[in-house]
């Protein structure tokens, strides 16, 4: 059984609520005129049901909560309890194209669960919704909207306590959500390129910082095995037994890696410069068409679009290819360059160029001319090696992104953009972001369905793996500006971002007018699955009335559960 869409908006149909009373009301005076002779007490209990169910039809229609009239959720209600804590015999209902079962029971040690990991409320609203994506041949929108609502029937939360138990609800139609027909991750094929990385063991280690989980999605085929792509480590000053603990750690998910000592007497900037001969020499590299370095936290979310751009470019003449910060203010601090972080791409014959002019690229003369105020820069010292000999200059691609932006990132990660790369997103400074869990419903449902955003019929975007944000005055904004919740740092001009981003349009930050659930894990699971789980705080400073109302009171936890993709035909 698949999911209802509903019909066009009419005046009056059947399927109005008003028009069915009026209806119910008008079968009231012909059924007491047909029922006059009829016992008195019959008559008038036929009447009171009917007339019930006359208000019922439009008593069952509500209105989504109003921050504006009431706060978020004050129609919230509470689910069925179970009597003495008994299990609901209910069944789970089975939606006919696919093969999974929806449930929709109240988990209450995984609520629990939530409760303590997330630190919520005894009490937190929470919302479970299945989403069936349909693939399609189109091509990627930026935002898509859908007929049917996120929240089903009247549009009520739910509210539960973790120490109560509740019976089994029946799971409305899923959410169907057209995507395209893009590739799966673990197709991916990245034998062209090598990747040069240098960092130090400790941020390799550390659960914080370590890039394993990330380096598995875009190097592995998610099963412990390779795409082709290598991987070229270099830790800085590193003991043996740490070198080897690293390769372990990578060969186990599938990495191919081959991981060196960094010396670190090295200046930085020349640790960095020297990825490049290592790339160039290593013994796979006559097998490679592009020579990567990037940091440890570039990540790339969708390697098939990022290898088939690459193949616009002709790979057998001397290429430079990255670009530029969002901030120009640090373009003009640290000049006109591929930002590192970004990810640079060198042919082998640009590497070939920097390779054979190395010692004179990092002379003492020229870690001095590469220090912007900022120290000796890596990105300098490799612009100036390819600009000072050679006529190569940088060939910009703006789907990298470098991301030097502060504070709140949602603007960027909910703009339905499809970036080929992303950076800066561990914190220490810059913005906190978890590309890893963003990405896996991508296995499901194919890399254009990551970050790609969809409008529900009541007000909700769902900006797929980062958020869930619910406009309770409407959608009254250009969708296809960036919502500038982020800001520049250290010198904020205001149109610092705009070369790259184009102006951005206002924050909804303490207005009223958004709140947002934001993604906090991801779980693919063993039935082809996908989990997401959102997470909003009733203190969150965003989530407030221009007054400094919180638009809630209580926390609130949105379950998505993706379903695996059906093809249309």
């Amino acid at each position: 059984m698949g999911a209802t869409l509903p019909a066009p908006h009419r005046c009056f149909t059947m399927r109005n609520p008003f028009a069915r009373a009026v209806t119910l009301a008008v079968g009231i005076f012909i059924l007491g005129a047909l029922l006059l002779r009829s016992d008195a007490e019959d008559v008038r209990t036929v009447l009171i049901k009917t007339v019930a169910s006359a208000k019922g039809a439009v008593s069952s229609q509500h209105p989504l909560p109003n921050p504006y009239r009431d706060a978020w959720g004050a129609g919230a209600q509470a689910p069925v309890e179970q009597d003495n804590g008994a299990p609901s015999s209910a069944a789970p209902p089975v939606f006919s194209n696919t093969t999974n079962n929806m449930s929709c029971d109240y988990d209450m040690d995984l609520l629990k669960e939530w409760k303590a990991k997330y630190n919520l409320q005894e009490r937190f609203e929470y919302t479970k919704r299945y989403i069936q994506p349909l693939r399609h041949n189109s091509r990627r929108r930026s935002v898509t909207k859908l007929q049917q609502k996120l929240l089903p029937g009247d549009g009520e939360v739910v509210v539960v306590d973790v120490n109560k138990k509740y019976q089994a609800e029946t799971c409305p139609d899923p959410l169907i959500v057209p995507v395209t027909m893009s590739p799966f991750p673990n197709k991916a094929n990245a034998s062209d390129f090598i990747f040069g990385v240098s960092t130090t063991y400790k941020r390799f280690t550390d659960p914080r910082t370590s890039p394993v989980n990330e380096w598995t999605y875009w190097l592995t085929d998610g099963k412990g095995n390779s795409n082709g792509g290598k991987l070229v480590l270099m830790l800085v000053d590193a003991s043996e037994d740490e070198l080897e603990d690293a390769y372990n750690r990578l060969i186990d998910v599938g990495v191919d890696v081959d991981v060196y000592q960094s010396d670190p007497r090295t200046v930085m900037a020349v640790r960095y410069l020297t990825l490049v001969p290592t790339l160039y020499n290593h013994s796979e590299r006559s097998s490679k068409k592009w020579l990567v370095t990037c940091d440890d936290d570039t990540f790339f979310p969708s390697f098939h679009a990022l290898a088939e751009t690459l193949e616009e470019y002709d790979h057998e003449r001397p290429m430079y290819i990255g670009t530029l910060s969002e901030d120009v203010n640090n373009v003009a601090r640290h000049g006109s360059q591929a930002f590192g972080g970004a990810g640079v791409f060198l042919s082998v014959p640009m590497a070939k160029v920097v390779t054979e002019n190395f010692n004179t690229c990092v002379t003492d003369q020229k870690i001095w001319e590469s220090n912007s105020g900022w120290g000796p820069q890596g990105d300098i010292l490799l612009r100036k090696c390819i600009y000072e000999n050679s006529e190569t200059k940088l060939t910009t691609l703006h789907d990298l992104w470098q991301l030097d932006l502060y504070g709140d990132p949602s603007g960027f990660y909910e703009s339905g953009i499809k970036p080929l790369s992303l950076h800066h997103y561990r914190g220490g400074g810059w913005h906190i972001a978890h590309p890893w869990h963003y990405t896996k419903v991508a296995h499901l449902c194919g890399e254009d369905c990551t970050l790609q955003r969809f409008q529900t019929a009541d007000d909700f975007i769902i900006a797929n793996g980062f958020s869930v944000a619910y406009y309770p005055k409407g959608v009254d904004f250009d969708l296809n500006q960036f919502e500038r919740t982020f800001g520049a740092m250290p010198d904020d001009k205001g149109w610092n971002l705009d070369f790259k981003l184009g102006p951005q349009r206002p924050s909804l930050h303490l207005t009223g007018r958004k709140i947002s659930w934001d993604l906090q894990d991801a779980t693919m699971n063993e039935d082809g699955t996908v989990t997401q789980i959102y997470v909003r705080k009733h203190d969150d400073w965003r989530w407030k009335m221009p007054g400094g109302t919180a638009m809630s009171g209580r926390d609130g936890v949105m379950e998505l559960v993706w379903l695996a993709a059906i093809d249309a035909r």
